[in-house]
C-alpha cells in the first residue's frame, strides 16, 4: 500500500482523539520519543537534542521529573530507521518528535494513535503524512524546513553572484531520502533563470558522492547544489571536502555545512524548528488534538557565507551578498 493511500484511510477512520483521557492523567510522568536522523556523535545532533531540553524545561517539563526523552539515532540506513521506528512504537510513548521524512514514513507505518510531530520534512502532503496543511486530519503534524519553489531558485540566485561563469550544477541527494520529482520542477524553473543546467546526482554511499562529483567535476564550470536529508547532513564533512578538491562553488541547506568549511549555506535555522516542535508537543501533552495543529512553514531563512572557503576558490564575494548575509564566517 502506498503511503498515500495509508494515511487516507487513517483520516477517513474518524478516530476521536482521547483528549479526556490524556488530561486524566496529567499527573504521571510523561515520555516523549524522539526519532533523529544522524548520529549521537554528531555534534549538530547534540545541538538539536540540547535545545530540545532547554525548550521542555521552560515550559516547566523537567527531565526525571515529570517528563522522560526516549532517543533513537538512526542516521541513514532505511532498514535501521524502520527497526528504530518500531521500537519507540512499542514504548508507548505520548508523543514522538521525528526528524525527516524517512523517519516520519517509518513512524506512520507503525502507529495510527500516537502524536508524531515531525520536523525537516519537504513536503507533508505529497509525502502522505497529512491531509492539509491547514488542517492536518490524523496523528500527524509538524515543521516544514523549505518552500520549495522559493528556496530553489534563492540557492541558484546566490551561486550565479558568488560564480557568475557557472553554468552547471550537480544537485547532490539520496535517492532513498528525497523524491527528486518533488524539487525537479522548480529546480528546472530557477536553473532557467540563471541559465545553470541542473544534473541529478544521486548518491546512496559516500563513495557513491565521491564517484558522482569526481565525474561531474571533469567538465568546466560547474557548481554543486545540496538537497536536504539525511544522507547529505550524515555525510555532510565528505561532501564539503569534495566540492573543495574538485573546485565547485557550492550551496547547503543548512548553516553547520557553512560551520565545518563549506562555501554558503541559505536555509532555516534547525535549533529554531525544534524549539517550536517542542512547543506542539507540550501543547498535545497537555490534550492538543495533533489533526488540529496547522503544519507550519518555516518563519525566517538565513544566508551564512564562508569566506575562507571563497578565497579558496579564488571568488570575490560581491558586496551585495555580503550586506545581504545573516552571518560571514572567516
Amino acid at each position: 500500500m502506498r503511503r498515500r493511500e495509508f494515511i487516507s484511510l487513517l483520516g477517513g477512520a474518524a478516530v476521536a482523539w482521547p483528549l479526556a483521557a490524556r488530561a486524566q492523567q496529567s499527573n504521571r510522568v510523561r515520555r516523549i520519543g524522539v526519532l533523529m536522523g544522524l548520529a549521537e556523535s554528531d555534534p549538530e545532533a547534540q545541538l538539536r537534542v540540547a535545545a530540545i531540553r532547554a525548550e521542555l524545561q521552560k515550559l516547566g517539563w523537567i527531565t526525571g521529573r515529570n517528563v522522560e526523552l526516549d532517543l533513537r539515532w538512526a542516521i541513514a540506513d532505511v532498514g535501521r530507521v524502520r527497526e528504530l521506528a518500531k521500537e519507540l512504537v512499542r514504548l508507548k510513548p505520548d508523543v514522538i518528535l521525528a526528524q525527516g521524512t524517512p523517519s516520519v514514513a517509518a513512524l506512520v507505518q507503525e502507529t495510527r494513535s500516537i502524536p508524531i510531530v515531525f520536523v525537516q520534512v519537504s513536503d507533508p502532503v505529497e509525502a502522505g503524512f497529512v491531509q492539509d496543511l491547514t488542517r492536518p486530519g490524523g496523528n500527524v503534524t509538524g515543521f516544514t524546513n523549505f518552500e520549495i519553489g522559493v528556496i530553489s531558485e534563492k540557492w541558484l540566485e546566490i551561486l550565479k553572484q558568488i560564480a557568475p561563469k557557472v553554468r552547471r550544477a550537480a544537485i547532490l541527494l539520496s535517492p532513498e531520502k528525497t523524491n527528486y520529482s518533488l524539487w525537479q520542477p522548480s529546480i528546472e524553473r530557477a536553473a532557467a533563470l540563471f541559465a545553470i543546467e541542473p544534473i541529478e546526482t544521486p548518491a546512496r554511499t559516500a563513495r557513491e558522492a565521491y564517484q558522482a562529483l569526481t565525474a561531474f567535476a571533469r567538465e568546466a564550470n560547474g557548481s554543486l547544489v545540496v538537497l536536504p536529508d539525511t544522507f547529505t547532513v550524515a555525510n555532510r564533512a565528505t561532501i564539503i571536502t569534495l566540492a573543495a578538491e574538485h573546485r565547485l562553488p557550492a550551496v547547503y541547506p543548512f548553516k553547520h555545512f557553512v560551520q565545518n568549511g563549506g562555501l554558503m549555506s541559505y536555509g532555516v535555522d534547525g535549533a529554531d524548528l525544534y524549539r517550536r516542535a517542542v512547543a506542539y508537543a507540550d501543547s498535545i501533552l497537555k490534550g492538543g488534538n495533533p489533526g488540529e495543529l496547522p503544519v507550519q512553514a518555516p518563519e525566517k531563512y538565513e544566508l551564512i557565507i564562508n569566506l575562507k572557503a571563497a578565497k579558496a576558490l579564488g571568488l570575490s564575494v560581491p558586496t551585495e551578498l555580503l550586506r545581504r548575509a545573516d552571518e560571514v564566517i572567516g
